[in-house]
């Protein structure tokens, strides 16, 4: 596929949050885009005031005529009306990842993977390319709030997020790769922790020659290939090549120091809440090193990062509440948010409301979901979210609320959470989910601060 040879692209999916950055890749460039979608959504509107024109009826009336491209997303379902029809007149469809490695892999490409962290880590890492005057075009799976964007355009630096579902990551050949973490998760694609791990493994294997490895220190060294230029990074190992360490919270940020190759790096500063950001702060400043970026440069980048939405995103802070949204739907993902909340409000009550995420997830980690959402003070559970799933028997929220060890927890629908919250607010509120739990933020953010 020759990207010069495209002018017309078709997505089937367009909302999704890695379609719409390459959708914006391809507008920015000239080409003619256009896509279909379920539902409109806020990220669905703001792609059709650049210019992008969507629909949102499955049928052959609303189709663009022959394009060159057609990009789909895994969530399409196999009847879908349009992707039948392009399949039957022989319309190049590719798959998402294939597009993106075609981008990424023209550049010098900067990939970002892991079971947790990767959005996170991608929009820093593009932040502080940035701010130190690199051209950098990154793909990003999240809204990175300094840009209000999940796409910026450039030529020479590509940063993509290293996507393991559905294996996506294979397409991408990095000349720097960074891994955030392995953890059990997707195992309706995968079956096994250990065939993530494999897969993880052949990812690491397309490094290019004279590449970089960078490892959170955690993750499992079989991913190592002979002859590879490894280095770590971790806020717990202090062995690891980069090590952040004094860390401690002054007026609501962060600061602390990081140890490096080259000497200690004193009193960095952020204001991107968690513990666990400090350490994706460390993995994105090790990738600046090796392009040979200050120190300087750095800490001003990292100072000034203003996060990412729906990750540890705080709508509301008065001395009389707080609410934070995050997209944390993973155990080891919430544990990491509610500790992250519990360091910066250790003597406020917090309340956790969290919509599970697929019926497949749920079955295999309800246990692990109880257990981490078992650290705060209350928790409410909504229904499981389905997304590309049908439901499973007997696999409902009720197998976690019965793993949470707090006497206050309950299973609410959203208008009743709403109107929960009517009555009585809480001193510290989150809602946590990659579902549709997002649409509360906009009336619980009115609710919590009187609006």
């Amino acid at each position: 596929m020759k990207l010069a040879d495209i002018h017309s692209i078709y997505f089937l999916g367009i909302g999704g949050i890695g379609m719409s950055a390459l959708a914006r890749f391809f507008h920015l460039h000239g080409k003619q885009v256009s896509g279909y979608d379920k539902t409109p959504t806020e990220l669905t509107k703001q792609l059709e005031k650049e210019g992008i024109p969507i629909t949102y009826t499955d049928s052959l009336e609303t189709l663009m005529e022959q394009p060159d491209l057609v990009v789909l997303t895994p969530a399409i379902p196999k009847d879908h009306i349009q992707w039948n029809y392009y399949k039957e007149t022989k319309v190049d469809i590719k798959k998402r990842a294939e597009v993106l490695g075609v981008i990424a892999n023209s550049m010098y490409n900067i990939s970002i993977g892991g079971s947790h962290g990767k959005t996170s880590t991608s929009s820093m890492t593009t932040h502080i390319l940035r701010e130190s005057g690199k051209d950098v075009a990154a793909f990003l799976g999240g809204i990175a709030v300094n840009y209000q964007s999940n796409f910026l355009d450039g030529k020479t630096y590509a940063i993509a997020e290293a996507d393991e579902f559905d294996r996506s990551f294979l397409q991408l050949f990095p000349n720097i790769l960074l891994l955030t973490s392995i953890d059990t998760d997707h195992l309706d694609i995968y079956g096994t922790f250990d065939k993530i791990v494999a897969s993880f493994q052949l990812f690491t294997a397309n490094l290019r020659e004279k590449g970089t490895l960078l490892l959170n220190a955690r993750v499992d060294k079989s991913v190592i290939h002979e002859n590879q230029h490894v280095l770590t990074y971790s806020i717990e190992d202090e062995q690891a090549d980069f090590f952040g360490y004094n860390i401690r919270v002054v007026s609501g940020a962060y600061h602390f120091d990081m140890r490096t190759p080259n000497g200690i790096w004193k009193d960095i500063v952020s204001n991107y809440g968690g513990r666990h950001n400090i350490e994706n702060a460390v993995g994105a400043m090790a990738i600046a090193i090796q392009l040979d970026i200050s120190e300087q440069q750095c800490k001003h980048a990292v100072a000034t990062f203003q996060g990412v939405k729906r990750r540890f995103e705080t709508h509301v802070k008065s001395s009389q509440t707080v609410y934070i949204d995050d997209y944390a739907h993973h155990p080891t993902e919430i544990a990491a948010t509610l500790n992250g909340v519990r360091e910066l409000y250790p003597d406020k009550k917090i309340t956790a409301c969290f919509q599970p995420h697929l019926f497949s997830r749920t079955k295999d980690l309800y246990k692990d979901f109880g257990k981490s959402l078992s650290s705060v003070d209350e928790v409410i559970l909504l229904d499981i979210y389905p997304a590309r799933e049908l439901p499973m028997e007997g696999v409902t929220s009720q197998l976690i609320l019965d793993e949470i060890s707090l006497p206050n927890k309950k299973i609410l629908s959203k208008e009743q959470v709403l109107d929960a919250l009517k009555l009585q607010k809480p001193e510290v509120f989150l809602t946590i989910g990659a579902g549709d739990i997002d649409t509360l933020v906009a009336p619980v953010k009115a609710i919590l601060a009187n609006e």
